[in-house]
């Protein structure tokens, strides 16, 4: 018998989201039945609502928004093997067509071979569901950079979401990490053992790094800036050095002409990748950023930008 759920749509590229109801997912041999807990919002699914994914990964409409999941085991699929019935399961589901394993919804049914893994006792759903994308990036920016110990390192964005997981795992890896944070942000990023904060707001960030690091920085990851400012930050890399940036606005060969390695960053998803942050988690090596909950009646509104501002932290769809 079909039963439905509630889930949060887009009905066209570039419209605004609505919650609906709709048929609930049927398992298919193979496939698991995840009963939602909580579901992360990130950046990107704007962008993938907007279209600007359309070139790249086909979608179905209603587009259910969002691909960042925590939750439970319903039921399984005909030779499923991997996750059995009740279990506690961690993912990111960014898979054609877009719109088909939306996580902003009450369930989702998905291939037991997606990037998936079991959540460790005493993780709360919420932090779970914060840390798939954003943790996944943030360590595996770190794995593309090592070594890093002793190595000085500029993180743009160290605040958000991915900057957050970054910072840590970089300070974690023996980084003298320069933090790009506003003043309110300083004290967390000191828990995270960063060396230094600079407050882009109080001057032009290349001039605030330069001042005290005349002789450039080893490492910069940035995780928020466009092409020219990307460019005037990465200009205080040493030789040798790398830059970083998650917007993939890097020049390349302009860089390597300096004898700076650019790295247009690409997340290599996985479910090992994953299962590193789950316990990076459960061990609280790191720490999620701070969490904003928000209901699904009221995701559409966070979405639409017709709620509160965007606050440096991860926002959280609680079901």
């Amino acid at each position: 018998m079909t039963f439905h759920m509630r889930a949060v749509v887009v009905r066209e590229y570039g419209g605004r989201a609505e919650i609906v109801e709709l048929p609930a997912p049927e398992v298919e041999p193979g496939h698991i039945l995840i009963k939602i807990a909580a579901a992360g919002m990130n950046p990107m699914d704007r962008s993938i609502a907007g279209g600007a994914w359309k070139s790249v990964m086909a979608a179905t409409f209603p587009m259910i928004l969002g691909f960042d999941v925590a939750g439970i085991v319903g039921d399984i699929g005909e030779g499923t093997t991997r996750f059995g019935v009740g279990e506690s399961v961690i993912g990111q589901l960014l898979l054609p067509p877009v719109g088909a394993f939306g996580t902003y919804a009450e369930y989702v049914a998905v291939s037991e071979q997606a990037t998936l893994t079991r959540i460790p006792s005493g993780v709360d759903p919420a932090v779970a569901a914060a840390a798939p994308t954003a943790g996944m990036s943030g360590l595996a920016i770190v794995d593309s950079l090592s070594p890093l110990d002793g190595k000085t390192v500029l993180i743009v964005g160290a605040a958000g979401g991915v900057g957050s997981f970054a910072t840590q795992f970089a300070a974690n890896a023996g980084a003298k990490v320069i933090a790009n944070v506003r003043q309110e942000n300083v004290a967390r990023m000191q828990t995270y053992g960063v060396a230094e904060t600079v407050d882009h707001t109080a001057a032009p960030l290349a001039e605030l790094v330069a001042r005290p690091h005349p002789d450039g920085i080893d490492v910069l990851i940035d995780a928020a800036n466009d092409a020219d400012d990307f460019a005037a930050l990465a200009a205080l890399v040493r030789k040798g050095g790398r830059a970083l940036t998650t917007r993939y606005v890097a020049d390349v060969d302009a860089l390597a002409a300096k004898g700076v390695t650019a790295i247009n960053f690409q997340l290599p998803a996985s479910s090992e990748l994953l299962e590193r942050i789950a316990e990076a988690l459960a061990a609280k090596t790191v720490i999620p950023p701070p969490i904003k909950l928000v209901s699904l009646v009221n995701a559409p509104a966070a979405f639409n930008g017709e709620s509160e501002p965007v606050f440096d932290g991860k926002t959280v769809i609680v079901m």
